[in-house]
């Protein structure tokens, strides 16, 4: 699928992989329905990017937050007539915590179910809601390709740190789902491609201390450095493009195995 005058709903789109993703696809002439929580971003990324791109202010931990998003951008697919191609579902929390802490106090349910709420919950409930714009799209191949879903996974789905329990969970199901997905939109020309990162410059490394991020980026091989959000965009342009992607996870880590503590 080529996303020239197509629709991408983005999730997490005003910073980080999100936006990295929204500019590099806008650049190829799509049209970019950028969600997340900042309305102040949001609304100085548009001004940059212009006409084709639209923000609207979502917390995809509440569904009617999300729904009202997706209502937002169908109505401009319609002022515009371009299809909704895709969905970025870039959203997501890294909050961490030990399943048993120091002073013998289990991990809060109230943490856990706030990463998984955003992390996986999120994800899957921008997915549902916005499939019933894409099932009914005109093929735009002789395959019948009618769109692509693309969702962030991560090296913690496989090599998950102390700490990362409730984040290795949720970026574990995203992977985990990535097949079925796939198959349950088979019929409609439809796929579904996962990425799972390992350390990129974001949000969420910001975070981290100096120390930290050193002893990360020494257990890479090669590149010995963080990823840059362009790299990860790249990738979303190729999975977006390449209809033979599909009903899998990429890794995009530099043959980083992550070790189970600093």
């Amino acid at each position: 699928m080529k996303p020239e005058n197509r629709t991408f709903i983005i999730s997490g789109g005003v910073s980080g992989l999100g936006l990295a993703t929204a500019r590099d696809l806008h650049s190829a002439g799509a049209y970019v329905s950028l969600l997340d929580i900042n309305a102040n971003v949001g609304a100085t990324i548009v001004r940059e990017l212009g006409e084709r791109a639209r923000f609207f202010e979502t917390d995809v931990s509440d569904t009617k937050s999300i729904e009202a998003a997706i209502k937002g951008t169908v109505k401009w697919v319609e002022e515009t007539g371009k299809a909704i191609g895709g969905v970025v579902a870039g959203a997501g929390v890294g909050t961490p915590g030990l399943i048993i802490d120091k002073k013998n106090e289990p991990l809060s349910l109230s943490s856990l179910d706030f990463v998984l709420s955003i992390n996986l919950r999120g994800t899957i409930d921008l997915i549902r809601q916005t499939l019933p714009y894409i099932t009914t799209n005109k093929p735009s191949s002789p395959d019948g390709e009618r769109g692509v879903i693309i969702m962030i996974s991560s090296s913690a789905a496989f090599d998950g740190q102390m700490g990362q329990i409730a984040y290795a969970a949720s970026k574990g199901a995203i992977a985990s789902l990535t097949l079925p997905l796939a198959r349950d939109l088979s019929k409609y020309g439809i796929r579904a491609v996962t990425i799972a990162p390992s350390l990129f410059e974001s949000n969420m490394t910001k975070m981290l201390g100096p120390k930290v991020k050193l002893s990360l980026e020494k257990v890479m091989e090669f590149p010995k450095r963080a990823g840059q959000p362009e790299e990860f965009a790249r990738l979303v342009r190729e999975c977006v493009e390449n209809e033979m992607l599909n009903g899998t996870v990429l890794r995009l880590d530099g043959a980083m195995r992550m070790p189970s503590k600093l």
